[in-house]
């Protein structure tokens, strides 16, 4: 048998994580026997220079919560879109062993939102403000849709989530959760808004994918806004992540 070709993902309580049986459920479908696909957990972000010591077959890694910005100072090189974005969660690593951070999430959440958008919204609220949420404020840019960020706790240009009043939310018709709020096993969890001010002019997107309907998907519906789920996004940024690993061109 030949070398193996080795990819992973890293991050912290990752064990329900969507990549590995993405990626393990292609392999087979392809046929792939030469590539494998597993977790790497990380207590710390240091202990990331030990799993590229220990894996030396590594091709590519998928990088999720928390270390979408904490890794890039490990990285030899950036995209340019990493550099605008300011988070990772795809790493190529050549034959000489260079690493290089890319973001797909951007990727997916664009192409999966984009066919929802048939009377596309002025304004957005993005709930969060880590990694994945600076991958949805890229793709919302390019959409032209205007946006808020918003959080726990109000910061410069950070709304907290007690601010956010009914004018405001009548205003912004989309609102995407990029918080792991709500994530298997914990899926009582949601972010703090008054769900109260959803209407059947809004649409819910929510990063997470399992559950299929998180807690804050379901109070969306509720009121009677429309709701999407995160799994086509990690679909489509997987795909995309597949074709950097391999020099595949894709549109």
């Amino acid at each position: 048998m030949g070398k193996r070709n080795q990819y992973g993902l890293i991050g912290k309580n990752i064990e329900y994580s969507f990549s590995r049986q993405y990626f393990k459920r292609r392999f087979t479908t392809k046929g792939d026997q030469q590539s494998t696909y597993e977790n790497f957990e990380l207590n710390e972000i240091s202990e990331f220079t030990k799993i590229l010591a220990d894996n030396p077959n590594l091709k590519g890694l998928n990088v999720t919560i928390p270390y979408k910005e904490s890794i890039i100072p490990y990285l030899d090189d950036l995209s340019t879109k990493v550099l605008e974005i300011g988070a990772v969660n795809t790493i190529r690593i050549s034959k000489k062993g260079k690493l290089k951070g890319y973001n797909t999430d951007w990727y997916g959440f664009y192409k999966s939102l984009k066919p929802l958008l048939k009377n596309k919204p002025e304004k957005a609220l993005i709930l969060g403000t880590g990694g994945a949420s600076k991958a949805v404020y890229y793709a919302l840019q390019k959409l032209k849709i205007e946006t808020q960020f918003v959080s726990r706790s109000p910061e410069e240009g950070v709304l907290s989530y007690q601010q956010l009043t009914p004018a405001i939310f009548k205003s912004h018709l989309l609102v995407i959760n990029t918080t792991p709020l709500g994530t298997f096993p914990d899926i009582d969890q949601k972010p703090d808004i008054d769900y109260s001010l959803f209407s059947d002019q809004h649409l819910a997107y929510d990063l997470i994918y399992n559950p299929e309907i998180s807690s804050f998907l379901r109070e969306a519906q509720k009121r009677g806004a429309q709701i999407k789920n995160g799994l086509e996004m990690l679909e489509l940024q997987a795909e995309k992540s597949w074709s950097i690993w391999n020099k595949i061109v894709m549109s």
